[in-house]
Order: structure tokens, then C-alpha cells, then sequence
């Protein structure tokens, strides 16, 4: 055998070079081909070499060196041609290194693969890869994670109908509940790979499926718990069909021999008989060894239950020789027990004790390998442990450093804010001060600019008063005494603030209005218009603000009019001032600048001039627009007919 494997590779490796050579001169040829069809061809040869070691891998045709002859030839391409190893490859790779017991680095391949397919939304490939970690934690045994991968390759399959992973997933849950001891859901798992395999048509599982599920009710002894025998004979021939139609002895001899000794249990020697040589002639013919020296044991055993040595020892031997075929030591050393106590019943001590050394020395080599076996796994699962150990370490590592690096950026931002905020509170507070500052600075600059302008308003008042006195006018003299002390008492409380309601407001103004009209003997008419919008009491306006311009349009407008003047104050609520309107009926501006010119030269009205730098000082100390809106008034014909003036007031509440 292993000289036909060594001729096999003798003549792989002689036809290579040719197979290069060939390869070397068809592209020295094709030379003039498009890198892009070079890279397709390439990449149709790497998969054409997984697909090919895939089948002898599986199939277990060949020697793994021939496996490991494509894979190095497919990496070798992946290399030379700088193209990036597929999935496939790295699965292959896992299944490679599993085979050969290298788990660790089977384990790395086949988490590479899993990125990769799941990167390229290949599902699947990406079932596939479920399944070998299935099979991978359930050789390391970790059996939990076992059933979890192959519970997800099952699920996928389902969801994206993929043939052959599902059968294959009950198949592998399976193995982990034998394992574990689990007869229930090892049955279970049987019955629904039976299913799977009915639902996709494929008759391999289902054969199988069929032998394993009754192969569970045969039992060891016939006083076994687990152990049904009509159960176990009607599962296996429903197999045993199946495979008749596929031509499988494998399965064929295997489950024969099960019925075999279903039927030995209970003591039916001749259908027992029967059985195990229909079984001998499948496993025979296909070189089945194992099954062959199982079959021919447990005839040889028949034959001395029925006290027919001769036979029982033919037997016996015939099944040696097949054990020796294949150095099946666990056949070898039940075969040897059960034909010393043969012996030991017909009293041929010699042969007994002959018979019972063999049978001790295959029986130590057993358990020899059967404890070799479980030093190996547990050793196995602690380097596997270790592995899984250090990454998990490493992870934690990587974590931690992410999680203090976290920490650093945002012990330095919090840092930062909180001096930015510092920064910003000691600007801000700045800010206020120098605010306050203005503020205080531009009351005081608007109390001294009324008391420049109070002063101004009195001297025209006593003007009219002296003017009484000449006329020798008591009664009209003490009115207007009275009126006047009245609005100077307004005109003080008034001046104690920076705004005042508008109802004070307009009661100095209308007492103001009074005295005017009293000087000058009802030369003119005024009225006082309000909005209704306007709560008199709430909304205030600056001190003194209107009343300049109500005197600007009585002297200058109204007064060289020849004929009754009139002027009008509205009062209306905008959406975020108080529109002031004062409108009148005199010469207009233009000729009372003509007029003042001819009187007193460049003279120039101390109360406009004085409220003008109040309306500065009130913007810059409310943060407002106010502005004052001039309209020169003309009738139809054009000639001048009066003034209009508006007073934008911001809301002062």
C-alpha cells in the first residue's frame, strides 16, 4: 500500500516540471494577453486546485501529501501572483491542518476564512465554515460551542436552502450528544438528519441516518435500558433498502452485521447466522476488514454458544486473520477473550491460558491507546484552552489600552473645556462689567443732556409767562402758573428716571400742549391719539422723547402760519417698537429754515439738537435701532402743507 502511495507522488512530482514547462511556454505565447486576463486565469487555476484537493481530501482517495501537493501549488500561485487567498483556500487550509492534528493553526485558517466569507457575503461557504468549527470545538470538546456553530450552519442552510449542510449539522450534533452521553437528543438529532436528507433527495444521508438511528436500539446486552428490538430491526432494513439501491456496502455490511447481533441478543442463532454472512459477503467484497473480522467474531461466539467448537474456532481464526489485515486491536482482543472462555468451558486449560495472554496483550495495547488517546485530547484542549486563553488576554489588553486611550482623549478634552469655559466665563464677565460700566455711563451722560434740556424748556415757559405780566393779565397769569407748576413737578419725578411710562409721559406732554396753546391765544389745535394695543401703564418710553419734536412743529411750523395750525400725536403698537407720529399743517420745513436764517443766522434748536444725542445714547444703552423718519407734506397742487415726523420708540417694559 504504501508503495502504490509512493509511486502515485513519484510520478505527481515528475509531471509538474512538464506541466510548468508547458505552462512557461504557453504564456511566453500568449504574451501580449491583458493583465486582466491573466489575473482571471489565474484566479480559475487556484480554485480549480482547491476544488480538486477538496474531493481528495473528502474523499480520502490518494495520501494527504497529494492534498498538501495542490495546496502548496494553489499558495504558490497566490504568492507569485500577488492575489489575495480566497476563503476556500483558508478553509481548505483549516480542514488540512485538522486532518493532520495541527488544531492551532487549523484554528487560524479557519477564522480567517470566516472573515473573508462573511466580508465577501459568501453564506454558503460561510455554513461550511460553521460546520468545520462544529467539528473543531467537538475534537478539542468543547461541546457547547460545538453545538452553537452547528446550530448556525444548520439555520443559515435553512434560510438561504442550501443542499447538504443541514443533514451534515444533525450528523455533527449528533457525534457531540454521543459524546456527552445524551441518548435522547443523539436519536433526536438522527431522526431529523433522516428528514433533512428525505427533504434534499440525497439518499446517503438518509441510508445512514437509518443505521445509525437503529443501530441506538440494539443495545450491548440484552438487559440493556436503551435497547428495542423491533425498533432497532425495522430502522436498520429500512437502511439496509436503501442502500441496496445505492450499492453501498459499507453500509450494507454494517448494518447487516447490527441486525446480526439484534437477532444473537435474542437468541435467535439462526437468523443471527444469517445476517453476519450477508454481511460477510458485502464487507468481503469491498474490503471492508473491520466489519469482516466483527462478523466472522461474532460467528465464531454463535458457534460456542451452540457448542460447536470447531466451527466457533474456525470461525474465531478467520476473524483474527481480518483484524490482522487492518491491526483492528479492539476485535483483536474481545476475539481472543471470548475464545479463551470457550476454552475455559471445554476445559482445555493450555489453549485457555494461551488465548487469554493474547487477549491481555491486545486489551493492555487497547487501553494503552485509549489512554493515550485522552492524554493526547486533554493535552489538545489545554494548548487549545491556552490559545483561546491568550487571545481572550490579548483582547482584554487591546481593550484596556483603547479604553485608557478613551480615558486620555477625554480626561484632555474635558481639560480643555472646562479651560475654554473659564476662559469664556472671565470674557464674559469682562464683558458685563464693561457693559455695566456703559450703562451707568450713558444714564449719567442722558441725566446731564436733561438737564440741559429741562432748563431749555423752562426758559421758553417763563417767556410766556413774562409775557402775560406785561399784558397785565393776572387771571391769565396765575392759569398759566398753575399749569406750569404742575408740569414742572411732572418734569422733575420724570427726570429721575431713564424711562417713564407712557401715560406720565403724555400727561406732561398734554399739560405742555395746554400752556402752548394758552401763550399763543388758541393759535392752533393738537390731539393726542393712543392705540389700543398700548397698555398706557406698562410699556414705557424715554423721558422727554416726543415733546422736542412737539415743540419743533408748534414754533416752526405752526406759528408764522397764517391762519388756524393744527398737529396731531398718534401713538400705534408695532411688532417690536412704538410707532410715534406728529403731524402738522405748517409751512413746513424748508420755509421755517428760511425764516430762521433771515431771525438769528445759523441758529439751531438747543431741544432737537439735545434729543438727537439722547436717541444715540438710548440705542447703544437698549441694544436698539430707534430713528427718527422726516416727511415733508405737500397738497396737490405741490405747495408745502406741513410736516410729519416718526418716532421709531423700541418696547421698553
Amino acid at each position: 500500500m504504501k508503495a502504490t502511495k509512493l509511486i502515485i507522488i513519484l510520478i505527481i512530482l515528475i509531471m509538474l516540471p512538464a506541466q510548468a514547462a508547458d505552462k512557461a511556454s504557453s504564456l511566453s505565447s500568449l504574451s501580449k494577453i491583458k493583465p486582466k486576463s491573466e489575473l482571471q486565469k489565474d484566479t480559475a487555476t487556484v480554485n480549480r486546485l482547491i476544488k480538486d484537493a477538496t474531493k481528495y481530501l473528502s474523499s480520502k482517495k490518494g495520501s494527504m501529501d497529494m492534498v498538501k501537493t495542490y495546496i502548496d501549488s494553489a499558495v504558490l500561485i497566490c504568492e507569485e501572483k500577488n492575489i489575495e487567498f480566497p476563503a476556500r483556500l483558508h478553509l481548505l487550509l483549516a480542514e488540512y491542518h485538522f486532518s493532520t492534528g495541527d488544531l492551532r493553526s487549523s484554528s487560524e485558517e479557519a477564522t480567517l476564512a470566516l472573515k473573508k466569507s462573511a466580508d465577501e457575503k459568501n453564506n454558503e461557504l460561510l455554513a461550511r465554515i460553521y460546520l468545520f468549527f462544529g467539528k473543531y470545538y467537538s475534537r478539542t470538546r468543547s461541546y457547547k460551542e460545538s453545538l452553537e456553530y452547528l446550530g448556525n450552519a444548520i439555520a443559515l442552510a435553512k434560510k438561504e436552502k442550501i443542499r447538504g449542510v443541514i443533514p451534515t449539522g444533525y450528523y455533527g450534533q449528533a457525534l457531540v450528544y454521543i459524546s456527552i452521553g445524551d441518548l435522547k437528543a443523539r436519536r433526536e438529532s438522527f431522526r431529523m438528519m433522516i428528514e433533512a436528507g428525505f427533504a434534499e433527495g440525497d439518499s446517503s444521508f438518509v441510508s445512514r441516518g437509518y443505521h445509525l438511528l437503529g443501530t441506538t436500539f440494539c443495545g450491548d446486552t440484552i438487559t440493556s435500558d436503551w435497547r428495542n428490538f423491533r425498533k432497532a430491526d425495522s430502522l436498520l432494513k429500512k437502511g439496509i433498502a436503501i442502500s441496496l439501491i445505492r450499492k453501498d456496502t459499507f453500509f450494507l455490511a454494517n448494518s447487516m452485521a447490527n441486525i446480526g447481533w439484534n437477532y444473537y441478543l435474542e437468541k435467535m442463532y439462526d437468523s443471527s447466522i444469517f445476517s453476519y454472512e450477508k454481511s460477510l459477503k458485502y464487507s468481503i467484497q469491498g474490503r471492508l476488514f473491520s466489519i469482516s473480522a466483527n462478523s466472522l467474531g461474532n460467528l465464531g461466539l454463535i458457534y460456542s454458544d451452540l457448542n460447536q467448537h470447531e466451527k466457533a474456532i474456525k470461525y474465531f481464526q478467520k476473524g483474527i486473520q481480518q483484524a490482522n489485515k487492518e491491526n483492528d486491536i479492539y476485535d483483536l482482543w474481545w476475539i481472543y477473550k471470548d475464545m479463551s472462555n470457550m476454552y475455559l468451558r471445554s476445559k482445555d486449560t493450555s489453549n485457555a491460558y494461551k488465548s487469554y495472554v493474547l487477549f491481555k496483550k491486545y486489551s493492555d495495547i487497547y487501553i494503552s491507546k485509549g489512554n493515550l488517546e485522552g492524554l493526547s485530547d486533554a493535552k489538545l484542549k489545554y494548548e487549545v484552552e491556552t490559545h483561546n486563553k491568550e487571545v481572550e488576554l490579548l483582547s482584554l489588553r487591546l481593550k484596556n489600552n483603547r479604553i485608557l486611550n478613551y480615558g486620555l482623549a477625554g480626561l484632555i478634552i474635558l481639560a480643555t473645556a472646562i479651560g475654554f469655559l473659564i476662559y469664556r466665563g472671565s470674557r464674559l464677565k469682562n464683558k458685563r462689567r464693561i457693559s455695566e460700566m456703559n450703562r451707568k455711563i450713558s444714564e449719567i451722560t442722558q441725566a446731564n443732556l436733561r438737564q440741559q434740556m429741562n432748563p431749555h424748556f423752562i426758559f421758553n415757559t417763563l417767556n410766556s409767562i413774562q409775557y402775560y405780566m406785561y399784558q397785565h393779565d393776572k387771571l391769565a397769569t396765575n392759569n398759566y402758573l398753575t399749569k406750569f407748576s404742575s408740569l414742572m413737578r411732572k418734569v422733575l419725578d420724570n427726570s429721575q428716571h431713564t424711562s417713564v411710562p407712557i401715560s406720565d409721559e403724555l400727561n406732561a406732554l398734554n399739560l405742555y400742549l395746554e400752556l402752548e396753546s394758552i401763550r399763543f391765544k388758541d393759535k392752533f389745535e393738537y390731539k393726542i391719539n393712543i392705540d389700543e394695543e398700548i397698555d398706557p401703564l406698562m410699556h414705557k418710553v424715554p423721558t422727554m422723547l416726543i415733546q422736542p419734536y412737539v415743540e419743533n412743529s408748534i414754533c416752526h411750523g405752526l406759528i408764522p402760519l397764517e391762519g388756524k395750525g393744527h398737529v396731531n400725536i398718534d401713538l400705534k403698537l408695532k411688532d417690536d417698537y412704538i410707532l410715534c407720529t406728529i403731524e402738522d399743517n405748517g409751512i413746513g420745513r424748508e420755509a421755517a429754515r428760511k425764516r430762521d436764517r433771515k431771525r438769528e443766522g445759523n441758529h439751531n434748536s438747543l431741544g432737537t439738537r439735545i434729543t438727537a444725542s439722547r436717541l444715540d445714547l438710548v440705542n447703544e444703552l437698549y441694544g436698539t435701532s430707534l430713528h427718527i423718519i422726516y416727511t415733508d407734506l405737500k397738497n396737490e397742487e405741490g405747495v408745502p402743507s406741513g410736516t410729519r415726523v416718526e418716532i421709531h420708540i423700541p418696547l421698553i417694559l
